[in-house]
């Protein structure tokens, strides 16, 4: 049986800020973008989330919210040196640490002998060292399984440690919401909605073919989560999949004229940036569009070129689902996975 811990920094930027000036700690504050420049919340701290914000959230939205809101630029280079204390405390504990951003890892304590192998004793001397070292609340989850650690570090969140142990696990998924599935975001738990799905007990209850009809290789997801199976390992090193750039404009871009001048540049950056790589072998393209009432879709195709020509085809494809002013374009390309890269054929 795997011990698998799920470990997230409560609101960390903000945490990093409060720690160094103990002023911030008990009035709403947020991290992000100024309203001038339309920007949005990367975090916020909890008297904060009272008034509603949420990170994501435009900061013109956030100050109507909250018109007492301190909100600051955030000092990337700052928590950088923070994340690494504190992954540096997760490879005190085990090798197999698998970062997913600079506030939260997975870690596999499975053959961790200190603590007597419990990771529940495991988890309470992270969340105390993180604190003592670095002055950061972390919550942590301890599970059989990535997708229910990740659950349950957000189960009793700020300052929270929940376990859910192998014997409790059945139990637990069976009063799961759907929503907390991984996977499943607002679009699928409507769908699922929609289908009197509400809990992971429903979901159990939905024939194999059924899932597979209405979700394609998703369903096969969802029958394996609404039964707690989730085999993915902690892996050490993250695999990138894509290579983007992408830019928010000041103003919003009226029309598709518009967007297409606007595409020139973003090509050329994406070359650049592709190229700074070392050229890897690419499966595909893809465009986002983010429109001026925060919807967003993206559209990609598998072995179209990194042309110019090729991303204009796929903007048109784009705008045509809602013919709205755009906020936010973004191109990018898809990359061949490691796995299949090492199956090409030698050039002659």
């Amino acid at each position: 049986m795997r011990k698998i811990l799920h470990a997230d920094c409560d609101c960390f930027y903000a945490a990093v800020e409060m720690r160094d000036d103990p002023a911030l700690r008990d009035i709403p504050l947020a991290i992000g973008g100024s309203r001038e420049r339309r920007g949005v919340i990367a975090t916020c701290n909890y008297p904060a989330r009272t008034y509603g914000i949420h990170s994501a959230m435009p900061t013109a939205r956030a100050l109507k919210l909250c018109p007492d809101l301190t909100l600051m630029p955030g000092n990337f280079d700052k928590y950088r040196a923070v994340s690494r204390d504190i992954q540096a405390i997760f490879h005190e504990l085990t090798p197999l640490v698998e970062p997913l951003s600079l506030d939260e890892a997975y870690l596999d304590v499975s053959a961790v002998e200190a603590f007597q192998g419990s990771a529940t004793w495991m988890a309470q001397w992270l969340k105390q060292e993180c604190m003592a070292r670095t002055g950061i609340t972390v919550s942590v989850g301890a599970a059989p399984s990535k997708f229910l650690a990740k659950i349950a570090s957000d189960w009793e969140k700020p300052d929270g440690l929940t376990v859910i142990a192998p014997d409790r696990v059945d139990d637990f998924i069976a009063r799961l919401p759907v929503n907390k599935l991984h996977g499943v975001g607002p679009a699928t738990a409507a769908r699922l909605d929609a289908l009197g799905i509400a809990t992971c007990t429903d979901l159990r209850q939905q024939p194999f073919e059924k899932l597979l009809d209405e979700f394609g290789k998703f369903g096969r997801r969802l029958f394996e989560l609404s039964r707690g199976i989730d085999e993915r390992p902690v892996r050490t090193e993250r695999e990138r999949k894509s290579i983007s750039v992408e830019t928010t404009f000041g103003q919003d871009l009226p029309d598709l004229d518009s967007a297409h001048q606007a595409l020139l540049p973003l090509c050329e950056r994406l070359t650049q940036r592709i190229d700074g790589h070392g050229q890897p072998p690419l499966s595909g393209i893809f465009v986002k569009v983010r429109f001026d009432d925060f919807s967003i879709t993206t559209m990609e195709s598998r072995g179209m070129a990194v042309t110019p020509e090729s991303f204009a085809q796929l903007l048109e494809q784009a705008w045509a689902r809602a013919h709205r002013p755009v906020r936010l374009l973004g191109v990018g390309a898809r990359l061949v996975p490691e796995q299949a890269r090492q199956q090409l054929p030698l050039p002659l």
